[in-house]
């Protein structure tokens, strides 16, 4: 395992943790983990944080990167936006992208690619290339898939959580890192939504299985 521990800083100065199982350059088409997109959701959080523990403990057969979370401002201050107060999942420079915004809470930026922790997350996706990007929230139970709609990833962590599969989370999200990825890349997306307030370990134990068979069986 690598800590990649110059990797990026947050508005205020925080450092990102990002862990990968090599060198990010030789990285072979690699699962891209991210954790606290969303500061004021932890449950997202726990989950990569339980993810990290598990990787140190078993052998792959994927190459990956986990960032445990990209939005440590927001986490520190339980806020979903970042210490400039933008949605980093309304950020993301995709030709959806809009200054619009229905609650503040969704403030994506005065441009498109502005947060720092949007650049540098920008940034590795370009590096790395990754097969598929999973990134980590709470709010109701699904797994919402943006990208083929036979996507294997998403049916094992759809059949193995019994959390069903969603192609939108249900009202528009442009500049979102499901929208760029998929749409500007050409690179699916995988965004788990878990239950809010639900205890660490129960969430893992719901997750744990599908992380498992993508990440340890050569033939998914």
């Amino acid at each position: 395992m690598i800590i990649n521990s110059q990797w990026a800083t947050s508005v205020n100065n925080n450092y990102i943790p990002l862990y990968s199982s090599n060198e990010l350059t030789e990285l072979e088409r690699p699962y891209l983990f991210i954790g606290g997109v969303h500061g004021d959701e932890p449950e997202g959080v726990a989950l990569a944080q339980h993810l990290l523990g598990h990787l140190k403990k078993i052998k792959t057969q994927k190459d990956w990167a986990l960032i445990t979370c990209i939005n440590p401002d927001g986490f520190n201050l339980n806020q979903r936006t970042n210490a400039q107060f933008v949605d980093l999942n309304r950020n993301f420079p995709s030709k959806q992208w809009s200054d619009q915004f229905s609650q503040q809470r969704y403030f994506p930026g005065k441009t498109a690619g502005s947060e720092p922790e949007v650049k540098s997350l920008i940034n590795l996706i370009h590096l790395i290339q990754p097969k598929v990007i999973f990134h980590f929230h709470s709010w109701k139970p699904e797994i919402i898939l943006t990208g083929p709609k036979n996507l294997k990833e998403a049916q094992i962590f759809s059949q193995t959580s019994q959390y069903p599969i969603k192609l939108d989370i249900g009202y528009p999200t442009p500049g979102s890192l499901g929208d760029f990825g998929w749409h500007e890349l050409n690179i699916p997306v995988i965004c788990i939504e878990e239950k809010e307030r639900i205890p660490p370990e129960e969430s893992w134990k719901h997750f744990k299985t599908a992380f498992e068979q993508i990440l340890c069986h050569k033939d998914i």
